[in-house]
């Protein structure tokens, strides 16, 4: 099995990244306030996140060819930022003013980039009406596999007719605000982690609210998806 070490972080809008617990204070910021900003990136108007650890801190590797410069990065938001600060193209939180941004080759720019050795993956796209326009997996996914909620190990892989059924039923799930489904309660009850491996080895985790058919992208799940997580998931306790 496969030990994530990185935390997801549920993001409701880039400028709530904020954290109390940084010893960081931006002068300039109302109350002294210290931000602590997630790993993340905007360009051409998508909001781009890098949430788990590179290759090098985990037992498989990434394998990915940089195509053309989608753009470069003009501000880099830590310790310059206060929490209200919307983001723009080319804000990021971490990576050097300079620093070039690349689509990858073989993947939608609007889904993945690449900058600094490492991969983003799309956060939000205000374009992006339905799940499969967010996160476009059909023909890019290896394995979808189901996590443990206490330390990020595999415990279990989707049969590949699972995999092809959910990426289906992926396609037809609409889109809803992350955080008005948070203030309704859609994000509270049985939590599922499900890791999406792409081909090239990036992968990123969608949760899931069994009660609700849920993901907290804001995806709305329908009959299909929840028939297919469910089916894996009694297969995992078969195990």
């Amino acid at each position: 099995m496969k030990k994530r070490v990185g935390i997801l972080i549920l993001v409701f809008g880039i400028g709530l990244l904020v954290s109390c617990n940084n010893s960081i204070e931006i002068s300039g910021c109302t109350n002294g306030e210290v931000v602590e900003w997630v790993d993340a990136l905007m360009i051409n108007d998508v909001k781009y996140q890098h949430d788990f650890p590179d290759s090098s801190d985990e037992q498989g590797s990434i394998s990915i060819e940089k195509g053309e410069e989608l753009g470069k990065v003009t501000f880099k938001m830590n310790e310059q930022a206060c929490s209200d600060h919307k983001m723009v193209n080319g804000d990021a939180a971490y990576l050097p003013k300079g620093t070039s941004i690349y689509e990858v080759k073989g993947y939608p720019s609007s889904f993945i980039v690449a900058a600094d050795d490492k991969v983003y993956v799309v956060d939000e796209n205000k374009e992006a009406k339905t799940a499969g326009e967010l996160y476009p997996l059909d023909g890019l996914v290896k394995n979808i596999h189901i996590e443990s909620t206490e330390d990020g190990f595999r415990l279990h892989t989707f049969s590949d007719e699972s995999k092809e059924q959910f990426i289906q039923a992926w396609y037809r799930l609409g889109l809803d605000d992350p955080y008005g489904l948070h203030l309704t309660g859609k994000f509270e009850g049985e939590r599922v982690f499900l890791e999406i491996e792409l081909h090239n080895g990036v992968s990123f985790r969608q949760l899931y609210w069994m009660d609700t058919n849920t993901f907290h992208n804001g995806a709305i799940g329908d009959a299909e998806i929840k028939t297919v997580i469910v089916s894996e998931l009694e297969k995992m306790e078969e195990k």
